[in-house]
């Protein structure tokens, strides 16, 4: 598999690991099944999580599966598996993003979280952020075809009534927003009369990356405060910013901040090409943010590796 050949990239590489929406039952079975490593880490999260992980990530159900707090876990434990056997064969990459969650599994396998500490922090975090959604809930909808800056006004003119503000700079063009239910309608709607493409209200529990995430920051600041992170050993490129940091300090005041700040996708993207990465290969679950590399440029070299046979000759 000739996407496995680094060696064969006409530049450097970045890994980007993939957030929620991502999932799927059955993700991580054949990993898995092949290595003791793979079993060692879902056995060390399902102890950390109090359920049994694997049985959820590999039979479902997708409605159990696809609650936050399972959700979250269960795609960093199957991303973090994923590099963590690349990098015993001595792969890794020259830069690193995960949107939203997949931060988290980008700080990890960058050796700035050890495992334990990483998936206590995961689950901190989708349960807080649960118990946020639960406390104050809201929406987020997909803007296809919207240039940001337009956007950005319809988004400060409705802020007036409520909560509502840009979520996630997928592309440049798809944008999301999020906030509370009536205000993110009204903004659909506006988006729609001033000639978006596509406007849609997603399928998700709360109002993720906005202000309303707020209630979620104690609880994730108090458990960052009782873990030890480094600095990376490539740099991460951090959704807060679209720019690596090194800094320990930095990186948790970042994450902190990630729960109520927009994702700068794109421009994380942007900046990592502009440092030389020509190719990026997404690390876990799904095809979700290859998509997004490819509208963001479509001459970037972009593929993925999810299962078993993704990995290709390079681990036989």
């Amino acid at each position: 598999m000739g996407v496995l050949d680094l060696s064969l990239s006409p530049g450097k590489v970045a890994f980007l690991y993939p957030g929620q929406a991502s999932q799927y039952v059955g993700m991580g079975a054949d990993l898995y099944e092949k290595f003791d490593s793979v079993k060692s880490y879902y056995s060390r999260a399902s102890e950390a999580l109090g359920f049994d992980l694997a049985e959820i990530s590999f039979n479902g159900p997708i409605e159990e599966l696809t609650q936050t707090s399972v959700t979250q876990p269960a795609i960093f434990t199957h991303s973090y598996s994923l590099s963590m056997l690349l990098a015993d064969k001595g792969i890794k990459p020259d830069f690193a993003a995960g949107h939203s969650l997949g931060e988290y599994a980008a700080y990890a396998s960058a050796g700035s979280l050890e495992f334990p500490d990483a998936i206590n922090l995961v689950k901190v975090r989708a349960d807080s952020m649960q118990k946020a959604c639960d406390e104050n809930p809201g929406t987020m909808a997909a803007v296809i075809g919207m240039e940001l800056e337009t956007l950005e006004t319809i988004c400060a003119k409705e802020n007036n009534d409520g909560v509502v503000n840009i979520a996630n700079l997928n592309s440049p063009v798809q944008l999301v927003v999020s906030g509370e239910i009536d205000p993110v309608r009204e903004v659909m709607a506006i988006a729609r009369e001033q000639g978006a493409k596509i406007v849609k209200e997603l399928n998700v529990s709360g109002a993720f990356h906005s202000p309303l995430m707020e209630s979620a920051v104690e609880e994730l600041s108090q458990a960052l405060e009782s873990v030890s992170i480094s600095s990376p050993e490539f740099p991460v490129y951090t959704n807060v910013s679209g720019e690596p940091l090194f800094d320990p300090e930095e990186i948790k005041q970042s994450l902190i901040e990630q729960l109520t700040s927009p994702v700068r996708w794109y421009p994380s993207m942007l900046n990592m090409a502009d440092a030389g990465a020509a190719e990026f290969i997404e690390i876990g679950p799904g095809k979700v943010l290859q998509g997004l590399t490819k509208r963001t440029n479509k001459e970037f070299r972009s593929s993925g590796i999810d299962r078993l046979e993704d990995l290709g000759l390079i681990l036989n």
